[in-house]
């Protein structure tokens, strides 16, 4: 079992624009011409900030056209947030706050053998960093740039540094780059 934050990001490396869009993605490929499938068959649980859970909200319609239901996720998502945040209902949905540590361990317990998802933001990921739990980033770079937005992961990380353990391309807009992150030895 792994922690895996796996996000699509520009060349510059923003996953979204400065209001929370990813309206720059979808004209750029079909997401199942990509490693997704295969990746989301391995997840057990998932890990949402509340940003990416209101663009989830904000777009329902779309969703549902595309994967027939308003949430395209069998798995327990967990989703951090300060805020109340309305449910969608059907889905499995754990609304939390504070240390990511214990929500892990709930998380890890619902995804059994699986892996866990860190969906997004940026922000997120880097908390499950700080924490010791993020294994792997898994990036799909993007032929685009934003110039401005939200960082794939904003944090300074120089030593040691990720270690890259795999490079794929995918059609002639994305290369996927699959880090491996270090264990600090204390």
């Amino acid at each position: 079992m792994k922690t895996q934050y796996y996000a699509a990001a520009s060349l510059d490396g923003f996953i979204a624009t400065e209001d929370d869009s990813l309206d720059w993605l979808f004209p750029l490929g079909n997401v199942n011409d990509t490693s997704y499938p295969s990746f989301i068959a391995e997840v057990g649980a998932m890990a949402m900030g509340s940003a990416t859970y209101e663009w989830m909200l904000h777009h329902v319609v779309e969703v549902a056209a595309e994967t027939g239901s308003a949430w395209p996720y069998a798995q327990p998502v967990w989703v951090f947030s300060s805020r109340e945040l309305p449910a969608i209902k059907g889905a499995d949905i754990h609304f939390v706050q504070g240390d990511v540590r214990p929500v892990h361990a709930e998380m890890r317990k619902a995804a059994g053998t699986k892996n866990i998802w860190i969906v997004g933001g940026g922000g997120l990921a880097g908390q499950f960093f700080d924490a010791g739990l993020l294994d792997e980033l898994i990036v799909q770079v993007c032929s685009v740039t934003l110039g401005k937005g939200k960082p794939l992961f904003p944090r300074q990380l120089i030593s040691p540094p990720l270690r890259l353990i795999g490079v794929q391309q995918f059609g002639p807009g994305f290369a996927e780059l699959c880090y491996q992150v270090p264990k600090s030895v204390d």
